[in-house]
């Protein structure tokens, strides 16, 4: 039977090839197997797999390589060497497995690719590997392992350097935090193809990225329509929030705003926790479009940079803040004059 084009671009990886290319051996051992290999009790190995994103496995299903037997053993080498607090491992697997289930999902499209390259008689050399793993799959995959690699290399050696003495349960710490939020996502998108929508993420997140990167903060995480950042200084902080938008709104797409405050946060597992993180949330929803409204805290800081203006807006009500007070935060002009610092009491 004929086969078309458009069919072999489809192809997807045989069993084999997935086995070799990807786990690195053969689905070989079911649940109770890995279990009695690894030498993990099956409750605490089944929070460890739920934890890592995975759907449990029927029990007589050989679905278990030996990679995952070896992944079983380090995990316990670095509790039993104190790296990972005992208890903790389902915190450290989550941890682990939710950015990289993201990163999975997009390169999934690139291992399609290439797997339809091999179907189109790929280039094949020194080196190549065995007849049941396609090569230029096999090819994407080394690059990606070491592209991978030397980029979280990077990431640790900035987080090092930023916190060189966090503790594995987490740490508190004086930081600036902002939400940035795409205004009228909703219904601005409601419209959009597929394609168009995507055109329009990659767009948000490569700006906030790149503006976040250059004022010396850190992205925390994304969400759609919105941004999770932090920074240690605030005028860092402030530069970043004022950047965004107009960064973002040199085209026509829709407004950011952003809220920001500061103040002690727990940060943990790359993720950052207080009630100064809901504060910067709330402070984002009362913001107009193109604004940036901060918080009492990080007002007070702020008045001793003159590069920032200052100014109060009506105290409001929301959730979890029953008295807000937003101050907005521009830049001042080149004949304004800085606002004086705030008397206390």
């Amino acid at each position: 039977m004929e086969v078309h084009d458009e069919d072999r671009t489809r192809r997807t990886l045989t069993a084999a090839e997935l086995d070799r290319l990807l786990l690195g051996g053969r689905q070989q051992y079911t649940r109770a197997q890995v279990t009695q290999l690894s030498g993990m009790p099956p409750d605490g190995f089944r929070r460890l797999w739920h934890a890592l994103g995975f759907a449990e496995a029927a029990e007589a299903d050989a679905v278990f390589t030996d990679g995952d037997v070896a992944a079983l053993h380090a995990l316990a080498d670095l509790v039993d060497a104190g790296f990972v607090a005992p208890g903790t491992e389902a915190s450290f697997a989550r941890a682990l497995a939710q950015p990289l289930a993201r990163l999975a999902d997009w390169q999934t499209a690139l291992l399609t690719a290439a797997v339809a390259r091999d179907q189109h008689g790929g280039p094949e050399g020194p080196g190549s590997p065995p007849a049941d793993v396609p090569p230029a799959a096999a090819a994407l995959l080394s690059l990606l392992r070491e592209v991978q690699d030397h980029v979280w290399r990077r990431h640790l050696a900035a987080a090092v350097e930023r916190a060189p003495a966090a503790p594995a349960g987490g740490e508190e710490r004086e930081l600036a935090v902002g939400f940035a939020d795409l205004v009228g996502y909703t219904t601005r998108t409601r419209g959009m193809s597929g394609a168009e929508l995507a055109v329009m993420v990659e767009d948000f997140e490569a700006t906030a990225a790149e503006v976040v990167a250059r004022g010396g903060g850190r992205v925390v995480k994304t969400v759609g329509d919105g941004v999770l950042f932090t920074a240690a200084d605030p005028a860092a902080a402030a530069e970043i929030g004022l950047s965004l938008p107009e960064r973002w709104g040199a085209v026509d797409r829709p407004p950011l705003r952003v809220g920001l405050a500061h103040g002690r946060v727990l940060t943990r597992l790359g993720d950052v926790y207080s009630s100064v993180v809901n504060l910067a949330s709330r402070l984002t929803t009362v913001a107009r479009a193109g604004s940036v409204l901060v918080d009492r805290e990080l007002a007070a800081r702020l008045r001793q940079h003159p590069g920032y203006r200052i100014e109060p807006l009506q105290r409001r009500s929301v959730r979890g803040f029953d008295d807000l007070q937003p101050w907005l935060v521009s830049r001042c002009g080149a004949d304004d004059v800085p606002d004086p610092p705030e008397r206390s009491g």
